[in-house]
């Protein structure tokens, strides 16, 4: 446990965090996206919940070129390891994403049942979906790796919720979030630390069963 408490950077509740902006460092704050001022204006089916609200469901689009939502299909319901990257960087992106390949090893047949893996560009400009699907091959992506790009006012606004937002790709983070959406469980870890220690921290996510903290 003492190697898990290096790596682990942060442990938050979402739920307790829900309604607030992200209290993280990051300085800049990107204007929200105009589709999801439109969505506000509007009349809604059914009453968002306190977590969609929070992260937003803003359209982004994957490796595949399929459009998803941000909470709907990325978020909800799911446990999830997720990183921000940009498929020109050749420093600290290779290594995180080698991490991801030997992470997806580890989980085995549980990738994209249990755990899913999800992989941010924080240049959506230059990241097309045809350019994630071929990045995602360097590392052996299987189903259940998702990589995401979009309109850059959309992926700005999802990484903000992150508290991953930058102006500046460059100044991208090393940090990987691991959460469980269900119980409101999240920690973020040392996107580079030895992939056995993150194993375990992503267990530990997987098996929080929501108890009263």
């Amino acid at each position: 446990m003492k190697l898990l408490n290096v790596i682990i950077l942060f442990v938050f509740v979402v739920g307790a965090a829900l309604g607030q902006e992200p209290t993280s460092n990051q300085k800049p704050k990107p204007s929200p996206p105009a589709s999801l001022t439109k969505a506000d204006a509007g009349p809604s089916a059914a009453a968002p919940s306190a977590a969609e609200k929070y992260f937003s469901d803003v359209e982004l689009i994957d490796q595949d070129g399929q459009k998803v939502r941000f909470y709907t299909d990325v978020l909800k319901n799911k446990i999830l390891a997720l990183n921000t990257f940009f498929t020109t960087c050749t420093n600290i992106c290779p290594p995180m994403n080698r991490n991801f390949e030997k992470m997806q090893d580890a989980l085995g047949d549980r990738l994209g049942k249990d755990v899913f893996l999800v992989s941010i560009t924080v240049d959506p400009e230059t990241d097309t979906p045809t350019r994630l699907k071929e990045y995602g091959r360097r590392f052996h992506a299987r189903p259940g790796w998702l990589f995401l790009t979009g309109k850059k006012e959309n992926v700005d606004w999802a990484l903000y919720k992150l508290g991953q937002y930058v102006e500046n790709k460059d100044d991208h983070q090393t940090v990987l979030i691991i959460g469980n959406e269900p119980t409101g469980l999240w920690k973020k870890a040392f996107g580079m630390a030895n992939v056995a220690e993150l194993v375990q921290v992503v267990e530990s996510v997987v098996n929080d069963k929501g108890a009263t903290r």
